[in-house]
């Protein structure tokens, strides 16, 4: 059993279900945070998509600031920033300004990939390609913007100087793990869908960790699909909505999150196809046993720091009644691990 607290956290996609609107999804993103708040999650991420007309997650620091300004704690962030579409002086803008707002509660994500396909990319950033590549120059830039250092460059952004922006290196593969652990960062892997390469991402980071002035030891966080409802069948049935979502990302044909239906042989088969079993390898479905029993497999699999959930589901009531348990099941898990460790102490 895993002996160590474990923090739990929201990644928030704002899946548009269908026939909502856009205004309904972020509203239900809100209410969700302000549950997750008062749930003892640790913190809210937003993602950050374009050109997908079923994500309401595209600007990620105007949400990160819709959901601070209407919770207190609870610590808001991006999972992630895509800086290769971005400039590194205008995040530094944009989050030094959330830090003033919101001091000691914003957190900044940062990750390589696009968010979207090559032609939205090159049309967001006509030089996508080679800021991709200089990922690392690009994080340098960031940090360069947030020190108190930086006072006497002839380039500034001096809302953000000396402001208190956690940096977190995102990744999908094991080139971000050698980047977080060379930085001696704290490392989110997107495992709620890249999972191939998960082990060996957190192997990477681990054995290369490089202590750092913001963290003197590993820091590892992993995405995770969590669906819970009363019965495991209702929680499969809840999961017919994510397999379909997952089959139109191969297929390419895309469409709100639909409403959930009873799991029938061929969705089985859908699930155990290669490719979506492969993506939702890391997705904790059925009752609260169930989940609580599939979560602690997973951290002592992973011996990971922190779970940053994702729950793709059709109906924000739903939802709600899951992240709601998903919370019960951490504070169990960490207080059984509490027990364990202090019986050794003893």
């Amino acid at each position: 059993m895993n002996s160590k607290d474990i923090k739990y956290s929201i990644l928030e996609l704002a899946h548009v279900s269908k026939g909502n609107t856009y205004k309904q999804t972020l509203n239900n993103s809100l209410e969700l945070a302000k549950l997750a708040e008062d749930a003892g999650y640790h913190r809210f991420w937003f993602a950050e998509h374009h050109n997908m007309e079923h994500v309401g997650s595209t600007a990620t620091s105007i949400l990160m600031g819709y959901i601070a300004d209407n919770t207190s704690k609870i610590k808001v962030g991006s999972g992630g920033i895509m800086l290769p579409n971005h400039s590194p002086l205008v995040i530094a803008e944009q989050f030094g300004t959330l830090a003033q707002l919101y001091p000691g509660r914003i957190d900044l994500g940062l990750g390589r990939a696009p968010g979207t396909d090559p032609k939205t990319a090159s049309a967001i950033r006509s030089d996508f390609m080679q800021a991709a590549q200089s990922f690392p120059n690009e994080i340098a830039k960031i940090e360069r913007y947030f020190s108190s250092e930086n006072k006497t460059s002839e380039v500034r952004a001096p809302i953000a100087e000396s402001a208190d922006v956690p940096l977190y290196i995102l990744g999908s593969s094991t080139d971000s793990a050698h980047l977080a652990a060379r930085k001696g960062l704290p490392y989110a892997f997107a495992s709620h869908f890249a999972t191939k390469h998960l082990q060996n991402a957190l192997r990477i980071y681990r054995e290369e960790f490089s202590a750092s002035e913001v963290l003197e030891k590993p820091y590892c966080m992993a995405g995770v699909n969590v669906i819970i409802a009363e019965t495991d069948e209702k929680a499969d049935e809840l999961f017919t909505t994510l397999i379909r979502m997952f089959l139109g990302i191969l297929t390419g044909e895309r469409d709100g999150l639909k409403p959930p239906t009873p799991m029938t042989s061929e969705l089985k088969g859908v699930l155990n196809h290669p490719s979506v079993q492969q993506m939702l390898k890391y997705s904790f479905v059925g009752s609260k046993a169930t989940v609580k029993k599939q979560v602690n497999e997973f951290l002592d699999e992973t011996n990971v720091d922190e779970l940053i959930a994702v729950s793709a589901m059709y109906d924000a009531e739903d939802r709600i009644k899951s992240v709601s348990t998903f919370a019960e099941i951490m504070q169990e898990i960490n207080k059984e691990s509490k027990k364990l460790e202090d019986q050794k102490v003893v």
